[in-house]
């Protein structure tokens, strides 16, 4: 009988320190490049998000018909999302970010919404008694009150854009499920389970980071639960 290898790359197996050492700058690369795709995603898709609630705070009218079609742009199936935005982009990493800020508009629109509507209305006409107008009333009363809720949807809209942005890899741009999609053609175990454990490691980094900065923000928050 042949003794097997020395070596856990050539045993193909699941936990490979080998595979760390040798692949290093490698995943360093996908990292960033995940790193960057869900940020430009969760970024852009939050200053889309923030004047859409705000429209349709202010005009009732309006909430419905923002709310169905965020609605409707979550419901596509990532693969015919690319490919319907395929001929605006191209194969780039700008086709991921489109269609991930597309998804992350849905639950952004609507936690900002709902911060925004559980502002007391006692509240809006004493800042309104006191002279606010609808631009500082908006800036310095009804968003700082509408944090909590607003925070809560960034935090599901990264941790989703963290996932979602391996989808990318069926066009090149997909950070580490560029890693998982070549492990899984060549059936190489430690690239499939390195890349996905680093992909849970991102978007449990990224919820406490915005956990951290929601709790940094909200004093008031803090000190009515105290």
């Amino acid at each position: 009988m042949t003794a097997p290898p020395d070596d856990c790359l050539a045993r193909n197996e699941w936990v490979c320190g080998a595979y760390l050492s040798t692949r290093r700058e490698v995943l360093l690369d996908a990292v960033g490049q995940h790193l960057q795709l869900t940020a430009s995603a969760v970024l852009i898709g939050l200053a889309l998000a923030l004047p859409l609630a705000v429209l349709a705070r202010r005009w009732a009218l309006a909430a419905g018909p923002v709310l169905a079609v965020t609605t409707v742009l979550y419901t596509i199936p990532s693969l015919a999302m690319f490919s319907l935005l395929l001929p605006l982009y191209g194969l780039s990493a700008t086709l991921v970010v489109a269609g991930l800020v597309l998804y992350s508009l849905t639950v952004l629109v609507r936690n900002i919404l709902a911060g925004l509507r559980a502002v007391p209305r006692e509240t809006r006409q004493a800042a309104r008694g006191l002279g606010y107008g609808p631009i500082r009333l908006l800036l310095t009363v009804e968003l700082p009150l509408a944090l909590p809720a607003a925070m809560a949807g960034l935090r599901i809209a990264t941790v989703s854009a963290v996932s979602l942005v391996t989808v990318g890899a069926i066009v090149g741009f997909g950070g580490l499920g560029n890693l998982i999609y070549a492990g899984m053609n060549t059936y190489f175990k430690a690239q499939v389970l390195t890349a996905s454990v680093l992909c849970v490691l991102i978007a449990v980094a990224a919820d406490l980071l915005l956990l951290g900065v929601q709790w940094l923000i909200t004093p008031w928050a803090r000190a009515a639960r105290a």
